[in-house]
């Protein structure tokens, strides 16, 4: 599959992206060599290959849930920017 400069200007105008007539020939070189090595992949054989997200078996690292002290306030609050009555002041964001 070929792309074409009218391909490249087309989505480059789908994400408001101006492009100089440079970039426009760099970019249908680049995505045509792109799709050239997908559609070399494609012929592979994969069958009895099953599908997968992901190349290495998933682990969950979660810790066990245990109730235990937590850090003191003062700490907590000894490098915030700002604090007010014990807790972290934040600029408001709402009026």
């Amino acid at each position: 599959m070929s792309i074409t400069k009218k391909d490249v200007i087309k989505v480059a105008d789908l994400a408001r992206l101006a492009l100089t007539e440079n970039e426009t020939e760099i970019y249908t070189t680049q995505l045509t060599r792109i799709l050239g090595y997908v559609e070399k992949l494609s012929e592979l054989d994969t069958t009895g290959v099953e599908p997968t997200t992901y190349t290495v078996p998933l682990k969950t690292a979660l810790r066990e849930d245990r109730v235990r002290e937590s850090l003191p306030r003062e700490e907590a609050l000894k490098n915030a920017p700002e604090a007010e009555r014990g807790c972290f002041k934040v600029p408001q964001i709402i009026e």
